[in-house]
């Protein structure tokens, strides 16, 4: 008897991935869970195998000077095979349990550019 492929619902509003993986940290085909915050951000380096680094650009408020400046974070996330993510793609990621030393996010969405 063949084995059933089927994507699992993560929780999230997100659109499920046409392709099918065997990865086992991938939320959707795998049995990793996401809890927590979720993060919207560009791709800059996909140079790791399987990861991915996201940076996100926020407005700071200054108290002292009363104005904004804008800052950014750098996050590692783990980049599932089905979702074929690039430099410059405009991703989610969301937490889950520590994968490695650095990683704690996982990507669970490309999204298109209007």
């Amino acid at each position: 008897m063949a084995k059933k492929e089927t994507t699992r619902n993560i929780g999230l509003n997100v659109a499920t991935p046409p392709e099918t993986c065997t990865d086992i940290h991938c939320p959707f085909h795998g049995q990793l869970p996401v809890r927590g915050q979720t993060i919207n951000g560009i791709v800059v380096s996909d140079k790791r195998k399987g990861t991915i680094s996201v940076k996100k650009e926020f407005m700071h408020y200054v108290k002292k000077y009363e104005r904004y400046e804008k800052r950014t974070s750098l996050y590692s996330a783990h980049a599932p095979p089905c979702l074929h993510i690039k430099i410059g793609d405009n991703v989610r990621i969301a937490e889950c349990r520590p994968l490695s030393k650095t990683i704690s996010f996982v990507a669970v969405e490309k999204i298109e550019k209007l």
